[in-house]
């Protein structure tokens, strides 16, 4: 293919009736925009030597994005195509291992395929918009399964657990936005067969189905808890230590009928601890903590451990205290862990001068770890180095063959590393930028290296492949000339060097130990088999690593701290022993436990599952067998399917009864739902099934449930709002007010004065709001200038907003108006309505006056009898002019409009509306006091202008407050008389 930026390589595996064909994908990946571009798929039918590219479609560019091999027949392929002359997306299928391919439309866009782990022929597709679809005849025809379906949380049944072979299990969407744990048969989907094994919803990508469990993860009050379901019975609690409060849940194994999971805890930030459980998966000990974790693309998480294959109960881990890393290595699956040690010479003969490492010092040298892969029993090759921890640039290649209980440098920079025939030979290119053209190989389980020339010309190297599994002795290296060239393949076939299968001869034996020499591993003695390196043969597929195994008897060492318990300190005099945890009582039945029933009081320890000692120590001390009393119920809880507690009048709700601790076959449930209803129920918590009501008024409704049985009682309390939604909010406020003047918000609501709303209050640039239960409130403005007002208006999931702009000014005036009475019958008491008054008197002053409209503003004010104010706001001051009252021409222009009633307008039906100024003896007073700016109320008493009445006026929702005063008027800002000064 031509050279591009960004490169990707697949292999497909030989088949068993075709041995050596190879299948390589090759692609040019747009990473800006998210797409493959390009693609050749290449087919080599003798092991690599040589390479046919096919064409899939003669005359038409084909894009192949992908593509799947069936695990149970590997001459079933599929090719997921992009083809740029067809609008639907294509899949080109294959039953002869890419010998020839037939093409099949799909009407939907294809994002992954899924193989069934057993039966040839069927395959899941999940498709990017979320459907997830279902084949039956190697992806020939199709049939929708479920919609919004969750990407990489759809399983196949496994065999062994679930019933039915064809049952898919899946985390999908619902309606309300939730999401469920859903199974469904794949013949026969429909809402009415899908079911949902796990009541209630689940957090979104948490399903995880993997051998006997399965897991799912469910937040509800910003309280995340895990459950589990062992081989498909009923979901349980995860029980974790009560305070390890999880943040995040890693499951990291499930095999041997046994979980293993890294949590990170409330005070982890990229470190985990692990656990393991007991059979059922229920109850977790804690066995390494501070795992180091990284966080790789699309949010996965990498932790750092590693299960030695072939060796049940050997791991490695990475931990990190205190910023620094080492590795530890337990051989009874996290019992016990010791630091790793540490070769005594270099790959050149040096002396490292590493001591042993202490268990009990982080800072004594060790052998830190930073990328293993293990191949066969007890062979563990990675990338590390010698130190106090492990330091990332430094990357050192170490090897181990008895499974770790010693360690060799091979070399000291990082390689590239490929196993073939189960480790009979390691191949190992270095991971450099340079080009190469020589390969290092090993025979002999790296104690000494041989160089290859395996091109004449040096090459970017890019990767090895092999076909998947251990078996095969062919490889091939790719990579680039130069990155404007095409693909190099260069195969290397190893064959020719092994003639010869290999016999019973040609291995040796070795005993498994842990670093203390103590061949009891796990609760037997194991012995392993490994080619001698003088004997260059082939293992082949029917090789077996395992040789012997002889039961051990039972040790203290075979046992686990029980859940609840934790092990002594070293220490301490009673090292090794369990003692329970402060917040545990060993003495109380479980949670579980039910009346009629027997449990087991823990004395603390548990035996390592998979471990097969017999006999010898037992520090369970065979514990007696205890009746289940009858528990009082405890942990009683009432909620609102999907969370909600405001609901809207009408709608359906259904409550869900939870309980966690005590007997519920015996305990009646007594709920009361607020309203009048009220029931009793038997058996509520047990079935789960929730309870539908619909309430139709608003209002705050107190649910209650109560729980009774003759051992105790508890109760849950729920108050339930039932809110109409919010359909209008309207901002009121005077748009001109002083420097300091305390002034009114108001929000004005419908439906009006809906319960349980909550006002939130954003003046000027602030950020912070102010929160009310009232629709108003009051301030001050300090500085003058324009000020932006916000108001929103939250009525359980209902929320409103409006915003205004205030002017703030050191001097206006203030003219009090009052209208015709026909006006009132007309007045809706509405804001627009009052805006639009408002508006037009001060366009028909304007008109009359010639004073600019835009300085006078008329505020309408709420309520009956209809009145105003007429706000007029000073032009520029001119600083070689005193203002004053009597020559204020504006002010008497305005007075004699009004006294001659030229100010109306008309009213449906042909009322006219005059306007005039309003006496202080008929309405409510204006607003006065001082303070640097000043306001002027004309009044008309006999047909002539006199001195009116010093006032002040604040309006509020409430209703005014004045406060008169009989001093006569002064002209001027600093004037502590006059006539309607704003405060």
């Amino acid at each position: 293919t031509k050279p591009h930026p960004i490169h990707s390589c697949s292999l497909g595996p030989p088949s068993p009736r075709l041995p050596g064909v190879i299948l390589i994908l090759t692609k040019y990946y747009h990473a800006d925009i998210g797409k493959v571009l390009e693609s050749s798929l290449w087919r080599s039918s003798d092991f690599g030597t040589s390479y046919t590219k096919l064409t899939l479609q003669p005359g038409v560019t084909t894009v192949i994005d992908n593509f799947y091999i069936c695990p149970t027949n590997k001459r079933k392929i599929i090719l997921v195509s992009s083809s740029l002359s067809d609008r639907d997306q294509s899949l080109f299928l294959s039953a002869d291992e890419g010998a020839t391919f037939q093409k099949q439309l799909v009407p939907f866009s294809v994002e992954t395929l899924i193989f069934h782990p057993r039966e040839e022929d069927k395959v899941l597709a999940y498709a990017k918009e979320g459907k997830l679809y279902v084949s039956s005849d190697l992806g020939r025809k199709w049939t929708l399964l479920q919609e919004r379906a969750t990407k990489d949380h759809v399983f196949w049944a496994v065999s062994g657990v679930d019933a039915d072979p064809d049952l898919v299990h899946l985390e999908a969407q619902d309606l309300g936005g939730g999401f469920r744990y859903v199974t469904c048969q794949i013949h026969n989907c429909s809402d009415n067969t899908r079911t949902t094994p796990f009541v209630g919803p689940i957090d979104r990508g948490s399903l995880t189905v993997q051998d006997d469990y399965v897991f799912v993860k469910a937040t509800t009050a910003n309280q995340t808890k895990y459950y589990i379901s062992y081989r498909r019975n009923e979901f349980v609690l995860m029980k974790l230590p009560k305070y390890a409060l999880p943040k995040d849940l890693q499951v990291i194994s499930t095999d041997e009928s046994q979980v293993f999971v890294a949590v990170q805890e409330w005070y982890q930030t990229d470190t985990y601890n692990l656990y393991q459980s007991d059979t059922r998966g229920v109850r977790y000990s804690l066995v390494l903590e501070d795992v180091r974790s990284s966080r790789q693309a699309e949010e996965s998480v990498v932790i750092d451990i590693l299960e030695v294959r072939g060796v049940k109960g050997v791991f490695l881990a990475n931990q990190k205290v205190n910023g620094k890393v080492v590795t530890l290595i337990t051989y009874n699956k996290g019992r016990d862990w010791d630091y790793l040690r540490p070769p005594s010479t270099d790959m050149n003969g040096k002396p490292t001068n590493c001591k042993p490492v202490s268990a009990r010092s982080l800072h004594t040298p060790s052998l830190g770890w930073d990328a293993a892969s293990v191949v066969r029993a007890g062979l563990v090759m990675g990338a590390g180095n010698l130190g106090s921890q492990l330091v990332e640039y430094k990357e050192e290649m170490y090897i181990t063959s008895d499974c770790g209980h010693t360690w060799r440098q091979v070399f000291e920079e990082e390689h590239h590393i490929l196993y073939l025939d189960h480790g009979g030979v390691i191949v190992a290119i270095k991971d450099t930028s340079i080009p190469l053209k020589i390969l290092k190989f090993s025979v002999d389980e790296g104690l000494t290296w041989s160089t290859h020339n395996f091109t004449s010309t040096s090459v970017f190297v890019d990767g090895l492949l092999s076909e998947p599994g251990d078996e095969t002795l062919v490889m091939t290296v790719f990579g680039h000339i130069s990155f404007r060239s095409d693909w190099e393949l260069v195969k290397v076939d190893f064959r020719p060097w092994f003639s010869r299968r290999c016999s019973e001869d040609d291995y040796s034996s070795w005993d498994l130990t842990n670093l203390q020499g103590d061949r009891c591993v796990m609760g037997q003695q194991r012995s392993f088999r490994r080619r001698k390196p003088a004997s260059w043969c082939v293992t082949g597929r029917s090789f077996t690593a395992a040789l012997t195994a002889r039961v051990c008897p039972c040790r203290a060492s075979d046992f686990l701290c029980d859940y609840g318990f934790e092990r002594a300190p070293s220490s301490e005099s009673d090292a090794n022993k369990c003692f329970a945890n402060f917040w545990f009582n060993p003495l109380s039945p479980p949670d579980d436990c039910v009346l009629g029933q027997t449990y087991t009081s823990s004395l603390g320890y548990r035996k390592l599952v998979s471990n097969v000692c017999e006999g010898g120590v037992d520090p369970r001390q065979s514990p007696v067998r205890l009746q289940c009393p009858l528990l009082p119920p405890r942990g009683l809880q009432i909620s609102i399917r999907g969370e909600a507690v405001a609901v809207r009048p009408g709608e359906d709700v259904l409550f869900v009864v939870r309980q966690e601790q005590g007997d519920v076959l015996t305990t009646k449930y007594q709920v009361d739902l607020g309203d009048g209803f009220k029931a009793m129920y038997v058996n509520l918590t047990l079935t789960g099934e929730p309870i539908r009501h619909r309430y139709e008024s608003p209002g705050v409704y107190r649910v209650s449930v109560r729980a009774e049985n003759v051992a105790g009682h508890d109760e849950a309390v729920l108050f339930v709002q039932v809110t109409a939604p919010l359909q209008a909010l309207y901002l009121e406020v005077v748009p001109v007010i002083g420097v300091n003047q305390e002034v009114n918000l108001t929000a004005v609501l419908l439906p009006l004065n809906p319960n349980l709303t909550v006002f939130y209050w954003w003046i000027g640039h602030s950020l912070q709001p102010r929160l009310s239960l009232e629709n108003s409130v009051t301030t001050r403005f300090g500085d003058p200038g324009d000020v932006r007002v916000t108001v929103q208006a939250a009525c359980g999931t209902s929320v409103l907003q409006d915003s205004k702009v205030v002017r703030v000014l050191d001097q206006f005036q203030v003219v009090p108006l009052q209208f015709s009475k026909d006006l009132d019958a007309h007045n809706p008491n509405t804001p627009e309505w009052r805006e639009d008054v408002g508006l037009v008197v001060s366009r028909l002053l304007s008109k009359e006056t010639s004073i600019p409209e835009e300085l006078m503003v008329t505020v309408v004010k709420p309520g009956l009898p209809t009145l105003a104010d007429l706000h007029v706001l000073l032009p520029p001051p001119r600083p070689t002019r005193k203002r004053s009252l009597t020559s204020d021409k504006r002010l008497t222009a305005i007075q004699q409009v009004l006294k001659a009633q030229k100010i109306s307008f008309l009213l449906r039906g042909g009322v006219r509306v005059v306007v005039a100024v309003r006496d202080v003896d008929t309405g409510p007073p204006s607003l006065g006091g001082g303070g640097g700016y000043w306001a002027v109320v004309i009044l008309f008493v006999s047909g002539l202008f006199a001195v009116g009445a010093f006032i002040l006026y604040k309006f509020k929702r409430q209703g005014r407050l004045a406060s008169l005063g009989s001093q006569g008027m002064r002209a001027g800002p600093e004037g502590h008389g006059g006539l309607g000064l704003c405060p």
